[in-house]
């Protein structure tokens, strides 16, 4: 029996704070293969050039709820085996990812491919593309994670592609967030070890995919949704990232540092191992083709 998949366009920005975010995403789904898998566009509240309201310790926490939900109601309706979402921030995930492991019976595991965990709420940096996966586990914010009516399982659960920064980047780093005042309610280490969550940082993935797929035999993963943030890559040779702004710099994480045809050797070994029912793709920010547009609406001839 054939498999439905549907592809979910969800151009959110809002979890990023950003709205470079959703140019990133309608462009990623034109750069798609081409076939017959329906695109269902997810309704987003577009920019209008007004900051984002901090409700609750969440920038703009009514819109992302809203567009959760909104997810939550075209995949009830269109009930598709398999899910492909094109972002977006990175808790565009969310539903999805909740979708389909109520489908596949509380069982379904994922495959975070991620230069951060995304785990954490930081206290000061206050969007919501730093908890997608906390809330899947039931974890994260407490209204979000409540959208997940059975959360993944801890086992189920493997982080592959961890940044792992130099002794003068981490100092880096931790000098620029407690200069900006912010701070994790919880350690991501500590996270981890207390849900005993499966891991491997960017470096053991570039060499090898066989902890991943000794996770998936272990644990008789039969469905498998991947989550593949962009940041994961090197951004020294992929430079479509928040990492990579031409103008400004990032301070308060460290980059990727995946290189593109091991990403791609990386999801071919693991669709080979079991089958993948979801795969999302987050957080492109195509930078040339944001300042060519931004030039363009600038050329009088095109604006007359």
């Amino acid at each position: 029996m054939t498999k439905k998949t549907v592809r979910l366009l969800m151009p959110q920005w809002q979890g990023g704070n950003n709205q470079h975010y959703s140019f990133g995403a309608e462009l990623l789904a034109w750069l798609a293969p081409k076939n017959d898998q329906p695109l269902i566009e997810v309704p987003v509240k577009s920019f209008d050039g007004s900051p984002l309201e901090n409700e609750n310790g969440m920038n703009g926490r009514a819109q992302l709820f809203e567009q959760m939900t909104a997810t939550q109601h075209l995949l009830e309706a269109h009930k598709p085996d398999r899910v492909v979402i094109l972002g977006g921030d990175c808790l565009v995930e969310q539903a999805p990812f909740s979708y389909l492991n109520e489908k596949y019976d509380g069982n379904l595991g994922v495959l975070w491919i991620d230069a951060h965990s995304d785990l954490v709420r930081f206290v000061g940096y206050d969007n919501g593309h730093t908890l997608p996966l906390g809330n899947l586990l039931g974890e994260g914010d407490k209204q979000f994670s409540s959208l997940v009516t059975t959360p993944i399982k801890p086992e189920n659960v493997f982080i592959a592609g961890l940044a792992t920064p130099s002794q003068e980047e981490e100092s880096r780093i931790i000098k620029e967030i407690e200069k900006a005042g912010v701070y994790p309610e919880e350690a991501e280490n500590d996270v981890i070890s207390r849900l005993g969550l499966r891991t491997s940082n960017a470096n053991e993935l570039a060499e090898s995919t066989d902890s991943i797929k000794e996770w998936i035999k272990e644990n008789e993963i039969k469905h498998l949704a991947i989550h593949l943030d962009l940041d994961v890559l090197d951004p020294t040779s992929f430079r479509s990232l928040l990492f990579a702004n031409p103008d400004e710099e990032y301070h308060f994480s460290a980059a990727g540092s995946i290189q593109r045809d091991r990403l791609v050797q990386i999801i071919k070994e693991v669709s080979e191992a079991t089958e993948v029912v979801g795969l999302g793709i987050t957080e492109h920010m195509p930078w040339d083709a944001i300042n060519l547009k931004k030039m363009l609406e600038a050329f009088p001839i095109l604006n007359d």
